[in-house]
């Protein structure tokens, strides 16, 4: 089953059909809360790959919005949702709906992994070793380094002499490897300089708003508003429109206003009022 469920990603094209691909993903309905579930157990308990799909499709719009914060590093976007894609199937295989959490909750955490892992890969051999043959050695050299730091003259001339390079390249990309990791991060009077700074951290996603959060929150919110309209229309009219005065309006009404309008006492509307909610509040629940 988990090479079936690793089969069902779907391919995002490189070229300006993306648009087509994320304008189709976000036209896919969003599952309840009790559809998930529902798809999660038969996933879970009888192996059902077509449930599986449907939790993957509903959440391909997810995938997009996550890896749109990843655009800063100039890698393909086509290229970072396809990896987001796969970190989405990795979390529907291991979600489990008995604990009570949203799999948009759960999955996001797979899919930022999958494209830090990307990027990273990516990104760094992009910056380090620009020609064919600095990435050779690149790759070579992070497999005979024997430790962290700096090389000593005599492991120079070992790593050199295995890879049949003069030292002087050894040194230099050395140099490069260690001088990416330590520029990481801006430093703390780039700021201040003339000069137009560049970190690569700059270009992370913003840590201080949680996007599983927010694209759950405007899920519960719309199907919140929906069932309140629902509600609201199976009340009578007059207690309809005493909630409408009382909570709803941006000029909220009294007991007594409401009272001289349908010439009854403040302690009915009182009563309508609270009979109102009540039935509202089940309706919701």
């Amino acid at each position: 089953m988990t090479a079936q469920i690793d089969s069902m990603a779907l391919t995002v094209p490189r070229t300006g059909s993306l648009d087509a691909y994320i304008s189709s993903v976000n036209s896919i309905p969003m599952l309840s809360a009790e559809e998930e579930k529902s798809l999660a157990e038969r996933l879970q308990q009888d192996g059902d790959l077509a449930a599986a799909k449907r939790l993957i499709m509903s959440h391909l719009r997810f995938v997009v919005h996550v890896a749109r914060s990843y655009q800063g590093y100039g890698l393909p976007q086509a290229d970072l949702i396809q990896e987001g894609n796969i970190g989405l199937m990795k979390a529907v295989k291991r979600f489990d709906p008995t604990v009570g959490v949203r799999l948009v909750s759960f999955a996001v955490h797979w899919i930022k992994a999958e494209i830090h892992e990307y990027v990273l890969r990516n990104w760094r051999i992009v910056k380090v070793a620009t020609t064919k043959a600095q990435r050779k050695l690149f790759f070579n050299l992070r497999k005979a380094k024997k430790r962290l730091g700096w090389f000593t003259n005599d492991e120079v001339d070992t790593v050199a002499r295995e890879l049949g390079v003069q030292p002087s390249e050894v040194m230099e990309m050395e140099s490069r490897m260690s001088a990416h990791d330590a520029a990481f991060d801006m430093g703390v009077d780039d700021d201040e300089s003339g000069e137009t700074a560049f970190s690569p951290s700059q270009y992370l996603e913003d840590k201080s708003s949680d996007v599983a959060a927010v694209v759950e929150a405007e899920d519960w919110e719309a199907r919140a508003n929906r069932r309140l309209a629902s509600a609201l229309a199976s009340l009578d009219e007059r207690s309809r429109e005493i909630v409408r005065a009382r909570w709803l309006n941006d000029n909220k009404s009294t007991l007594h206003d409401l009272a001289a309008t349908y010439e009854v006492s403040a302690e009915r509307i009182r009563q309508l009022e609270q009979n109102a909610m009540k039935k509202l509040r089940m309706a919701m629940q």
